[in-house]
């Protein structure tokens, strides 16, 4: 059983940065592909990036590439989502998932074995 614990989330304005991180517990970090997905209310969550179990593969859809960054910290079995230039539409509850020996480009929450409370985001204009 894999636990996930997301933090880091809060209010930025429009332009601005934030780091969001995700910790896992409970299972051999490194055999874990590590994904971010964002929801807002009334919509369906939305894959936004992953990070592979061999820590090399990374995959990003259209809308955040160029903007996001994910990384992963063995070491502290944590994987961070960097996000840069944060517009209005990016406001949403970031969640963490976890799959084992996952494929990075698997973008559906079927996909996903394990998941986080999330960490609210919120960006002003």
């Amino acid at each position: 059983q894999v636990r996930l614990v997301e933090s880091g989330g809060g209010l930025v304005q429009a332009g601005d940065s934030l780091r969001v991180s995700c910790t896992a517990s409970g299972r051999a970090f490194t055999s874990l592909t590590v994904a971010w997905f964002r929801q807002t209310p009334g919509k369906e969550r939305e894959f936004v990036a992953a990070v592979a179990w061999g820590g090399g593969a990374i995959y990003y859809p259209d809308s955040v590439k160029g903007r996001f960054g994910i990384s992963r910290e063995n070491a502290k079995n944590t994987v961070y989502l960097q996000m840069n230039s944060l517009k209005p539409e990016d406001t949403a509850l970031y969640y963490c998932a976890a799959a084992l020996f996952g494929r990075p480009t698997a973008t559906s929450i079927n996909d996903y074995t394990n998941w986080g409370q999330g960490t609210q985001v919120t960006v002003s204009s």
